[in-house]
């Protein structure tokens, strides 16, 4: 009972102690407070540009990061080129195998692309070129040079 007693008292209590405006007073402290805000739209004008030049200013940002990222892609792309190149390059050294004919990019790749070309050309290869000897038969032993040989021709026609 004493808490709805002590809440009638302070209501009782902000009832008498508060104060009524005129309206002279009421739109003077409107004017007041609105006069704070005269230069609201130069303000927002201004809030406006900014924002604008920073959004250009972050496109030129991002175009420049993006442009600095496809630079580093295409230069990875090249160093693992170069790499592969110089793979193949110490392949074909070791194998005697064209660089050109390897394809691989690994070592491993490499190595068995190499070994099976070499079985290959083995196997469909000539096992070596005669040794001809103005245009005459391979499989005769010529010991003669060739001045005596024609000499020996010459001689037979006659």
């Amino acid at each position: 009972m004493t808490d709805i007693n002590t809440n009638q008292d302070v209501t009782t209590t902000l009832n008498a102690t508060e104060k009524t405006f005129t309206q002279d007073e009421v739109n003077r402290i409107v004017t007041n407070r609105l006069s704070k805000y005269s230069d609201y739209e130069e303000l927002k004008a201004k809030a406006a540009k900014f924002d604008e030049a920073e959004e250009a200013n972050k496109s030129e940002l991002q175009k420049a990061i993006d442009r600095a990222n496809s630079l580093e892609a295409e230069l990875n792309g090249m160093k693992e080129a170069d790499k592969v190149r110089q793979l193949r390059e110490e392949v074909s050294q070791n194998t005697g195998v064209p660089a050109s004919l390897l394809t691989g990019s690994t070592a491993e790749e490499c190595e068995a692309q190499a070994k099976a070309i070499s079985e290959y050309t083995a196997k469909t290869a000539p096992a070596a070129y005669p040794s001809v000897k103005d245009g005459s038969d391979p499989q005769i032993n010529v010991k003669k040079e060739t001045r005596d040989q024609f000499a020996d021709w010459l001689n037979s026609q006659e």
